[in-house]
């Protein structure tokens, strides 16, 4: 009975709540140890995930620099969630880093992330 008011309550929320998308994100893939640049577009206020993804098992990660026009969260060791500055539309730039071993190298990799919001 109690999981039935739980999930009753649950289903009054907006699905925004629970699911962010992940931000569409062009740029190659890169190898730890190797700086790398990204790019993605998002909407004026709108929120996504920003995963980085490089190929091993990344041990450390964090923000390098901050974005001007938007707020950066890491929500864990591979995912931040950007949102977008509401009412802004332009250009806006951060930077996050992540340390690992791969496959192919190990080390740190700074990505720069380059979002325009529309």
């Amino acid at each position: 009975m109690r999981s039935l008011a739980i999930a009753a309550a649950l289903s009054l929320l907006p699905v925004s709540a629970f699911a962010v998308s992940d931000c569409r994100v062009t740029g190659d893939p890169s190898v730890f140890g190797v700086d790398m640049t990204a790019y993605f577009v998002i909407r004026s206020g709108q929120t996504c995930n920003f995963p980085m993804r490089i190929p091993g098992a990344m041990h450390n990660s964090g923000v390098s620099q901050k974005p001007a026009h938007g707020t950066l969260r890491q929500l864990n060791v591979t995912t931040f969630r950007y949102t977008a500055a509401s009412g802004y539309k332009g250009n806006d730039t951060f930077a996050i880093y992540g340390e690992g071993k791969g496959p192919y190298g190990s080390g740190r990799s700074v990505m720069t992330v380059n979002a325009t919001i529309e």
